[in-house]
C-alpha cells in the first residue's frame, strides 16, 4: 500500500464526523446506525457513546461482532473496518468520552446509569477508492499505520 493511500485512510478517519456502526440482531441480520465519531486511539481502536439500554448496545452484549464504516461521499472513498465491540460502563471510559452538551441525553452527567461507551477493536478492513478496494489486516499496520 502506497504512502498516498496511507495518508488518504488517515485523513478519512481524522475528518469523519459520522461513522456507521453495524451490529447483528437476534435473527442474524445486520443493523446499521450512524454515530458521532468521538475518539480513536489509532486506526484499529475507536470509541462511541450511547445508551446502555439502546437496541444496538443490547445486540453487542449478545454478539460483539461489528463493522464500522467511514466515507467521503463526494470523493467516492470509504473505509470499512471489521472487528468486535465491548460495552464499557466504567467511570474512566465514560469520563474519557464525555462531551459538553451530553447532559441533554444524560441528565445525571457522566454518572448516568444509562450512559455507556462502545469500544470497537478491528482486525481487518477494506479501503475503497473509486473502483479499487485495498484489503488489509491488523498485522499489516504498525502503530495504526499501514506497513509497506
Amino acid at each position: 500500500m502506497t504512502d498516498q493511500l496511507k495518508n488518504e485512510i488517515a485523513d478519512l478517519v481524522e475528518s469523519a464526523k459520522i461513522v456507521y456502526v453495524s451490529s447483528i440482531d437476534e435473527a442474524g441480520f445486520p443493523n446499521t446506525k450512524a454515530v458521532l465519531s468521538l475518539q480513536h486511539d489509532d486506526l484499529f481502536t475507536h470509541y462511541f457513546s450511547t445508551n446502555l439500554s439502546a437496541k444496538r448496545t443490547q445486540q453487542f452484549l449478545k454478539n460483539p461482532n461489528a463493522c464500522i464504516y467511514f466515507c467521503k461521499e463526494a470523493e467516492f472513498k470509504g473505509l470499512m473496518l471489521i472487528g468486535t465491540i465491548q460495552v464499557l460502563t466504567d467511570l474512566e471510559h465514560k469520563t474519557m468520552l464525555w462531551r459538553e452538551g451530553f447532559e441533554i441525553y444524560y441528565p445525571d452527567g457522566v454518572n448516568t446509569e444509562d450512559y455507556c461507551v462502545l469500544k470497537f477493536t478491528s482486525q481487518k478492513g477494506n479501503y475503497y477508492h473509486g473502483l479499487k478496494n485495498n484489503s488489509f489486516v491488523a498485522e499489516d499496520f504498525i502503530d495504526g499505520r499501514v506497513s509497506k
